[in-house]
């Protein structure tokens, strides 16, 4: 298997520094105190609720099935082990079509409502102000905004004019774990500074009602939207630090998911392969990561994998050999909030940091897949 991109860390980093006091001794090597810490978590839902029964109730009608193919895709919602999902308006209205241009003008008003309240709240659980933002991250792939979304937040918010911004559109699932990557790196180049991540998904905008695709109809039951933030910081905070990354973009995937831009809004792009190509890599790229920081998997105490769906999950479980009390949180995120696209690692994160207690520097591996077709990974430590 093709070795990973590795960005390295500043744990690997050597910096050359004269010893003035005793030029005889010469040079000696030290390693820069740069760290990244998670010092708050937010997320955020919108208030309409996609229950189990009610999209077993209303697909029939929606996708005009009978017969064999209305049993298969109501077997396939009683599988999907997701209860229920949230969206930013009443199903009698995402599932009617509309212009293009009308809703990418409901995603603008929607992602900067979410994304302005994740801001807020993560802000203030990491005790810091708009004023201290260095740089903003923004990722999201169901929708297209110019001026982009952090633009609006930073306006909105008052952040300062000479704020640094990277706006994420095109990573999907994968974006949430390549932020916290991006945020990083910068704190590595720019120590104690501090860099807030903002993940918008609003997946039930891209519902086509006429689009009788498989990956369509697995779509209408698997996506659902929200929001998170988070503050990574080089300042002294609590919470777990990030220590590297890496990404792993798998050969000839480029089919396995995505988007067709079409004038009816966007197509999703899921092949059925999606869980099998993760499942023939996982194991192997967890070794290997944890390897190239001196770790094994009997190091790490937690598992933040992407919920993808309930076969992607149950695939990393096995290949993994993890009990159903490691990936605990995933399930659980899957059955109440669907898969969230860039933003479900994020709630998986915040999940873990509010309801499991870490052994003093247990570490943690965080794991997300995306277009391309790309996997990202990210170890933690917590102090």
């Amino acid at each position: 298997m093709r070795t990973p991109t590795r960005t390295l860390g500043p744990e690997h980093i050597a910096v050359a520094r004269v010893n003035t006091e005793a030029p005889e001794i010469g040079i000696e090597l030290v390693r820069p105190a740069a760290v990244a810490t998670i010092a708050g978590t937010a997320t955020a839902v919108p208030p309409y609720l996609l229950t189990r029964e009610m999209v077993k109730d209303r697909i029939k009608d929606v996708f005009s099935l009978d017969g064999m193919r209305l049993a298969a895709i109501r077997s396939v919602i009683d599988n999907s082990q997701i209860d229920q999902r949230h969206s930013v308006f009443p199903v009698d209205h995402i599932v009617e079509p509309r212009p293009l241009s009308q809703i990418n003008t409901e995603y603008r008003e929607k992602a900067v409502e979410l994304g302005l309240q994740v801001t807020r709240d993560a802000l203030a659980q990491a005790e810091l102000s708009p004023a201290d933002v260095d740089l903003i991250i923004t990722v999201s792939c169901t929708g297209v905004m110019i001026p982009s979304l952090d633009a609006y937040i930073a306006q909105e918010m008052g952040f300062r004019s000479d704020v640094r911004r990277l706006p994420i559109t095109e990573l999907g699932c994968a974006a949430g774990a390549a932020g916290l990557a991006r945020a990083w790196e910068y704190l590595t180049a720019f120590p104690d500074q501090t860099a807030l991540l903002v993940a918008v998904e609003l997946p039930t905008l891209t519902f086509q009602r006429k689009d009788f695709s498989q990956a369509n109809l697995i779509s209408a039951v698997l996506f659902g939207d929200g929001a998170a933030g988070v503050v990574v910081t080089g300042r002294e905070a609590s919470g777990p630090r990030i220590v590297a990354s890496e990404s792993f973009l798998f050969p000839d995937s480029l089919g396995a998911m995505g988007f067709d831009l079409r004038d009816s809004g966007f197509h999703i792009v899921l092949s059925k392969d999606v869980p099998q190509l993760i499942r023939e890599k996982v194991k192997d790229l967890a070794e290997g990561f944890l390897a190239r920081n001196g770790l094994r998997q009997s190091d790490v105490s937690a598992f933040l994998l992407h919920p993808g769906g309930q076969k992607l999950l149950s695939f990393m479980e096995a290949e993994l050999e993890l009990t159903r009390a490691d990936t605990e949180i995933s399930w659980d995120v899957l059955r109440r909030f669907g898969n969230l696209s860039s933003a479900s690692v994020l709630f998986i994160l915040q999940e873990w940091m509010a309801r499991r207690e870490m052994p003093p520097e247990g570490y943690g591996l965080l794991m997300s897949f995306g277009p391309g077709f790309t996997a990202e990974m990210i170890l933690l430590q917590w102090p």
